[in-house]
């Protein structure tokens, strides 16, 4: 799912869940202006109960590889409905808000 995707779906009467699995120093640098679970990729498994499997779950990360690990991972947990947003918080600077650092 591309950023832009993300916004329109979000807006929806039934909004997204938007997880982000960067280092928290990395929450620090750059951060997209929505709420976010913040769940670091390590701690994915231990903390899997704070997810709800029947809610529509995005997962972002810096550039699209540690939450596409982290979209598989749920999707084998049974999360039915999960995807990973393309570009992570890179595509969301150079395609939505060119104020969020790329770092």
């Amino acid at each position: 799912m591309s950023p832009r995707e993300f916004l329109v779906r979000h807006a929806e009467p039934t909004p997204l869940v938007l997880v982000d699995v960067r280092e928290a120093w990395e929450l620090g640098v750059a951060k997209v202006p929505v709420p976010v679970a913040h769940i670091p990729l390590g701690q994915l498994t231990a903390r899997l109960k704070e997810l709800n499997p029947a809610t529509e779950t995005v997962v972002i990360c810096r550039s699209g590889g540690r939450s596409l690990q982290a979209a598989n991972f749920l999707a084998r947990q049974g999360f039915a409905k999960v995807h990973n947003l393309s570009g992570g918080i890179l595509a969301w600077s150079r395609d939505i808000d060119p104020t969020i650092p790329a770092y």
